[in-house]
């Protein structure tokens, strides 16, 4: 391991922002569980999480953004992570927060309608077909989001992957979900949405390389469980 990350490592236990319990696995109810509004940020405005958070260049800059929200971005790799608790740690980037675990663990740290929103950005497309049940947007996930997330809550894809594009709103059209935006070129349909033009480190890569960014909006029902297109 580097020096630079094991320095990494090491200042990211010093942030307040930072709750870090990779080892909390299925069945273990982590304590801060239906407490981050109250204990963590000190108020009652809509949770927004961001999975698989990388650096955390949207949670922290939707935090700047949107004030009135409270924003989480969650990883399992802290030497990434800390670039995006550094940053909201040295703005005083109160509305800010991050966690590091597997996303597998999610339903350990979230209560029931905890979080309004789910930002998945450029995520693994696990493009192998034998990988697809790994996707952030395969059945599975989608039905552990509904443990958490509020009766129609949102779910933002923004990927560099068509595959991956494609597979989503196929899953969401064949459950009958509501489509709230669905986008084959996001910076030449919604150029005017400042929301959707915070842009991550591989964003930046990508749009260099002359390729297109797809972005899908659509909501969650919580009473619909989410099936298997395939089976659908």
């Amino acid at each position: 391991m580097g020096k630079n990350k094991l320095l990494r490592w090491a200042e990211l236990e010093t942030f307040s922002n930072v709750i870090q319990h990779a080892e909390t696995g299925f069945g273990k109810e982590h304590p801060v569980k239906g407490k981050w509004k109250s204990d963590i940020f000190k108020n009652q405005n809509p949770v927004i999480l961001e999975l698989g958070c990388g650096r955390g260049e949207y949670t922290t800059g939707l935090s700047q953004k949107f004030p009135i929200n409270n924003y989480i971005g969650v990883d399992i790799k802290g030497a990434r992570m800390w670039r995006g608790a550094k940053t909201a740690y040295e703005n005083s980037l109160n509305n800010a927060a991050f966690l590091r675990t597997r996303i597998e663990f999610i339903n350990s740290f979230f209560a029931e309608d905890e979080v309004d929103e789910i930002w998945l950005t450029f995520p693994d497309p696990q493009s192998e077909k034998k990988n697809s049940n790994k996707r952030l947007t395969c059945p599975w996930f989608l039905n552990q989001y509904r443990g958490f997330l509020k009766e129609n809550g949102i779910i933002h894809l923004k990927t560099d992957n068509y595959d991956l594009y494609r597979y989503t709103l196929n899953l969401a059209q064949k459950n009958n979900l509501k489509i709230i935006t669905a986008s084959t070129d996001l910076h030449s349909d919604l150029a005017g949405d400042e929301i959707l033009l915070i842009r991550t480190h591989y964003e930046d890569i990508f749009l260099k390389e002359g390729m297109k960014i797809y972005y899908l909006a659509f909501r969650l029902e919580k009473d619909r469980i989410i099936e298997d297109a395939i089976k659908t």
